[in-house]
């Protein structure tokens, strides 16, 4: 599921900080190629046992990732539930308790990279 207006798309950042700030927060970085990353936060839900993943996807601006000096900005924002053995399905629905804390987790964000 997309989340909509949450506050963090069209944000730019450094890799550095963006880097530092999403670490700090327990996202963590997997990188696809040179002008694109997801950043991840797993969720678990501990009334399911259900893992859910934050998924930020980051788009570079200017220069090529591994440079901390690039410029990235922040695309769309999604959450699944993890699948196994290695998916994520972004229909189910969503616990009000993840998403609460996917909320906090996002206006966290918001205000780190405003700064």
């Amino acid at each position: 599921m997309i989340i909509e207006n949450n506050g963090v798309k069209g944000l730019k950042s450094d890799l550095a900080h963006l880097d530092e700030v999403s670490a700090k927060l327990g996202f963590v970085r997997w990188q696809w190629e040179y002008y694109r990353a997801t950043y991840d936060l797993k969720i678990e839900d501990k009334a399911t046992g259900g893992d859910y993943f934050l998924r930020i996807n980051t788009r570079v601006e200017t220069g090529k990732l591994e440079s901390p000096y690039a410029i990235l900005y922040i695309e769309d924002v999604y959450i699944g539930k993890a699948t196994f053995p290695h998916g994520l399905d972004y229909q189910s629905p969503i616990p009000d308790q993840v998403m609460k804390i996917a909320t906090s987790k996002l206006s966290q964000l918001k205000t780190e990279l405003s700064h």
